[in-house]
């Protein structure tokens, strides 16, 4: 679906991709934000700021975030540690944000795609970034209560008025995404992809490379499962959502753990790790153009964006599909979400 080259951002190569039909060229490996919104546990922010200035010391040219990590909180973090790079070489920056999702007094976190909230959504995450135009906004969930003619009559009024370039979606269904670019042209989509979580081969890739919508999946680690480090005694803290996700807990994790054993065997014997395994064989689908990435320790990182150089072959990913025969496929809506 894309055309790979070799650039240089920050400090180390890596190649970069043409993000489906934007003028856009990011690194096949973004990083992600959403573990500095508090779902994943208390945020060290010295840390997370760390980690992502490693990303871009490392090569990576695409970050991730969104309005509802935290609320202000992940981007932030990010504008802060991004701050200096921003002010002398913007342009070689892509930022990723998404709204849509708000705070609701009585009903808690709810969907929102309306015009009046998205310019808000927008407004506040240039301050909380620290830039003048996001590069790539992205509807974080589908709205079932607001016409998506009106979501996207808005947005193409943001793009005019040159505080966003590109329109993205995230979780949305190739009828959503159809509906939506009656309006205006949906560029990306953000669906959950992995070797536990699969239905979008069937449906949205497709759809995408056949309408060069170019494709950012989350998850391809299965939040930590593909790590590599987790086994049948983790546990997680009460303010870490995977506390209460039935994908890590009881016979499916038991037996998703066993799948994950055999994968770092066979990655083993390629001199990878699971995690990067993981990644390549995300990457391997032609119709994904990036894999997101929220490593919070620097090791996991480095290994991570290793993921995105190691090339599998025909053979390879014929393995990688015995071994995953007999785990459990988990599904659903991400914990993200109401």
């Amino acid at each position: 679906m894309s055309t790979r080259i070799t650039s240089t951002p920050g400090s180390a190569a890596m190649e970069t991709v043409r993000l489906g039909q934007t003028d856009l060229r990011v690194t096949p490996i973004a990083y992600g934000t959403w573990q500095f919104g508090g779902e994943w546990g208390a945020v060290d922010e010295p840390a997370a700021v760390e980690a992502i200035q490693r990303a871009l010391a490392l090569g990576v040219n695409f970050f991730d975030t969104a309005q509802a990590y935290g609320f202000g909180v992940s981007e932030r973090i990010l504008g802060g540690a991004l701050a200096a790079e921003l002010r002398s070489r913007r342009d070689e920056l892509v930022i990723a944000t998404k709204g849509g999702l708000r705070i609701d007094d009585e009903r808690g976190l709810v969907r929102d795609s309306s015009p009046e909230w998205l310019r808000r959504g927008v407004e506040e995450s240039l301050k909380n970034l620290r830039i003048d135009h996001i590069d790539l906004y992205q509807v974080h969930w589908p709205d079932a209560e607001v016409p998506f003619a009106e979501t996207g009559a808005a947005l193409a009024q943001l793009i005019e008025e040159g505080k966003i370039r590109h329109v993205g979606v995230s979780n949305f269904s190739v009828e959503q995404m159809a509906e939506l670019s009656r309006t205006t042209a949906v560029e990306t989509a953000q669906p959950p992809y992995h070797l536990f979580r699969r239905e979008i081969e069937d449906t949205v890739l497709p759809y995408a490379a056949e309408n060069d919508i170019g494709v950012l999946v989350y998850g391809p680690l299965a939040h930590g499962l593909l790590g590599g480090t987790m086994d049948a005694e983790t546990s997680f803290p009460d303010d870490d959502w995977r506390s209460k996700s039935s994908a890590f807990e009881g016979e499916t994790f038991a037996h998703n753990l066993a799948a994950v054993k055999r994968l770092g065997q066979f990655a083993g014997e390629r001199g990878a790790s699971v995690s990067q395994l993981a990644i390549a064989w995300a990457l391997a689908n032609p119709a994904v153009d990036v894999a997101i990435v929220g490593a919070r320790r620097l090791e996991h990182l480095q290994e991570s964006i290793g993921g995105a150089g190691l090339e599998l072959g025909t053979e390879d990913l014929e393995e990688i599909e015995r071994i995953m025969v007999d785990s459990t496929p988990v599904g659903g809506p991400s914990p993200e979400t109401v």
